[in-house]
């Protein structure tokens, strides 16, 4: 019985999986529902002791969904007017537990088990689940709740893959996932590697293209996929998955059997609720509302490192998150422009390098193709709104001015060739040095990543500009480590020390030369250092201690952050060495040293080759 006044069955042919319904089944499936009024904290529904006898899909107010046990303040997911709840346990019993609560008078449509089973099944309904499970922490156990940059890949794997046969039809794959609620499948090939199926692909490549869904995995499959062994550092596999784009990685035992499947929602919600915020980023209506996600970044990262994630970690999952921000800000801001396109958003360098800090500004540049050159001022004009979206949500611009509105960091794919080859011609003209150390960071995240054209000019720096490469070392080299910045004023202030400045520099610089001698170009700095031992460049013990340094000066830096915005005031890197421990004081002063002397070695050894 549907409520009075409410057009039940037209409210739900508007939404999926029932846009399909004709009229007639539409009609039925109204007549069969029940709508339920619930008030403000009342419980809709408890889920785990077996299958439910109804979906329910919220009408108007809004539900929280909750760990079992825990109140309303602590929901991982909140569900709006017009959204499906409750399907997954529909699909696999009793294995996912979780309660839902109305948060404010809600209205609720309870769909009948039994129709949604058989809807559950056909074309409109495999769509919703493919698109849609993977998304949900309904039918996951609760993850761990901390990882660090020492954790390996095989400690993130809690269950076996799903694997299934080529000719397994992808209705039986998709019905496999959501009972084991994971969100890909594995398929072995006859020469020992491996393809993958995900939700994703099932949505994209049977659903979009019309397919029935009676096709054989082995027809929509990615092969061979992209596999990771199990002893591999779990961020170092997360930052692969995210330059490379892929979601889900499978992972081999040293005999190259797959004993998991590691996703991203497994790294990021491991570690807290980086997903949730990850997602609601991605899918801000508008800029007031990205804004107020946004908003929430600084508190992810109090969240994280107080879970137990080292500062390395942290700083990953907060650049991917203010990567997506920075996508959805491109994007609205081109919401009233579909003329614009054909370009690239490069973000510049530590949010590039996946090393933020809760302190960090957006760099950004602009490339563009070559035939849109006569559209420069309408890219300038949006990358400024893109700015100023991102500015109101608490993630400010360069302060010194390296923004993809002006020109400078705006230009066509050609004129950044030329530019590039220019700078390594003469690397102290056009302040050729500074340019080159931002656009050799650079990384695309909205757009073609051919547009971004400078990098390929550097990656062969050592054996065609050397000149240039021996410049960007003295330039790394000049800036020099300290944590006393002189003595205490007349009014007993202790000293202060500027982190970034004094200490993490002078280990991110050396390691971007560092990585271009290996043909290195973005890449975060513990990669650059350790790349440039397999070149021959740094001594395996130097690049050991900056990656040591580097992590130290990084924790330092985030529990510092951390602290001033519980206090309400705006992270900063100026530290005031008195209120460090003694440990951390005595740390510090003995990796500015070792510093030094890396320095001095790498010098001296520069000065013996003429490199």
């Amino acid at each position: 019985m549907s409520e009075p006044g409410v057009a039940l069955a037209e409210f739900l042919g508007a939404r999926m999986p029932f846009q399909e319904l004709g009229d007639d089944e539409l009609a039925s499936v109204a007549d069969q529902s029940e709508v339920r009024r619930i008030p403000a904290g009342g419980v809709v529904a408890e889920y785990g002791d077996g299958a439910p006898d109804a979906v329910s899909m919220l009408y108007s107010g809004r539900v929280a969904l909750t760990a079992p046990g825990d109140d309303i303040t602590d929901a991982f997911e909140m569900i709006g007017p017009g959204e499906l709840f409750g399907y997954l346990p529909l699909i696999i019993g009793a294995a996912a537990r979780f309660s839902a609560w109305a948060i404010e008078p809600s209205v609720v449509i309870a769909l009948p088990a039994d129709t949604m089973r058989e809807l559950f099944g056909r074309r409109c309904g495999l769509t919703f689940v493919a698109s849609n499970a993977w998304r949900s922490i309904e039918a996951r156990q609760p993850a761990s709740n901390s990882w660090t940059s020492s954790t390996r890949v095989a400690e993130l794997v809690k269950r076996p893959p799903i694997v299934v046969d080529a000719d397994t039809p992808v209705a039986d794959a998709v019905r496999a996932m959501g009972s084991a609620g994971e969100s890909a499948v594995l398929i072995p090939h006859p020469d020992g590697s491996l393809g993958i199926v995900t939700e994703s692909d099932v949505t994209h490549r049977v659903v979009g293209a019309g397919l029935p869904s009676s096709v054989p995995v082995s027809q929509i499959m990615t092969h061979p996929a992209r596999t990771v062994d199990a002893d591999r550092y779990a961020i170092t596999t997360w930052l692969e998955m995210l330059e490379a784009q892929v979601r889900h990685m499978p992972v081999c035992d040293p005999r190259g059997k797959a004993v998991g499947v590691l996703d991203e929602t497994d790294l990021l919600v491991a570690a807290s609720r980086g997903g949730s915020l990850q997602r609601t980023i991605a899918e801000a209506r508008d800029a007031k509302g990205l804004a107020r996600q946004t908003q929430s970044i600084r508190r992810l990262a109090d969240e994280l490192f107080d879970s137990g994630l080292d500062a390395e970690s942290t700083s990953g999952v907060l650049s991917l998150v203010i990567d997506i921000a920075a996508r959805r800000a491109v994007e609205l801001s081109l919401a009233d422009r579909p003329e614009v396109n054909g370009f690239a958003w490069i973000t510049l360098g530590s949010i590039a390098r996946r090393e933020a800090m809760p302190s960090s500004d957006i760099d950004s540049a602009l490339s563009w193709s070559d035939e849109n050159d006569g559209r420069a001022h309408q890219f300038r004009d949006m990358a400024r709104r893109t700015h100023e979206i991102l500015a109101v949500g608490d993630l400010p611009e360069d302060s010194n001015g390296a923004v993809a509105y002006l020109p400078r960091f705006s230009r066509s794919a050609t004129a950044w060739t030329e530019a590039a080859r220019g700078w390594l011609d003469e690397p102290l003209s056009d302040r050729g040095l500074i340019m080159s150390s931002l656009l050799i960071d650079g990384r695309v995240i909205v757009g073609p990543a051919a547009l971004h054209t400078a990098p390929s000019a550097y990656a062969s720096m050592p054996t065609d500009h050397p000149e240039a490469l021996r410049l960007q070392l003295l330039d790394a080299l000049s800036l020099k480590p300290r944590v006393r910045a002189g003595r205490p004023s007349l009014l007993r202030r202790s000293d202060t020390v500027d982190l970034k400045t004094h200490v993490v520099s002078p280990v991110v610089n050396p390691a971007r030369w560092a990585g271009l001698t290996a043909g290195v170009t973005c890449a975060p700095t513990p990669a650059r250092l350790h790349s440039a031992v397999d070149a021959g460049s740094l001594a395996g013990a130097d690049a050991s201690v900056l990656h040591e340094v580097f992590s130290l000066t990084q924790r330092i830096r985030m529990r510092r952050q951390i602290e001033q915005i519980r206090a309400g005031h705006t992270p900063g890197d100026l530290v005031v060495m008195s209120e460090l421990t003694p440990l951390e004081r005595s740390m510090l002063a003995e990796g500015v040293r070792e510093i030094a002397d890396i320095q001095r070695r790498v010098r001296n050894r520069a000065a013996l080759t003429g490199s």
